[in-house]
């Protein structure tokens, strides 16, 4: 992937968005919105935005794992498992 082409100015977004926003949801690359040639914006589609929010979400479901296995803070598989079928069972009931 070549990120040089999906570098644009903010002036290409003013005269282009159009054509920008089907590009974007056609091949789901981020573009990124230079202003006096610094980096000022990315725009993103909108599955491809969701896909990242997903994957932060997980990698930080992991770590907060790591810091708990780190302090002890675990249960034996078991336990967890019985306790889960002891509420669908009342839940059932």
């Amino acid at each position: 992937m070549n990120i040089s082409k999906d570098i644009k100015p903010i002036t290409y977004l003013k005269a282009n968005a159009p054509e920008l926003l089907r590009q974007i949801n056609e091949t789901h690359r981020p573009v990124l919105i230079t202003q006096n040639g610094e980096l000022r914006a990315v725009l993103q589609d909108p599955q491809s935005y969701e896909n990242m929010r997903n994957a932060i979400g997980i990698l930080k479901l992991l770590s907060q794992g790591e810091e708990d296995i780190k302090h002890g803070k675990i249960k034996p598989q078991e336990h967890v498992f019985t306790a889960i079928e002891n509420v669908l069972k009342e839940k059932m009931a």
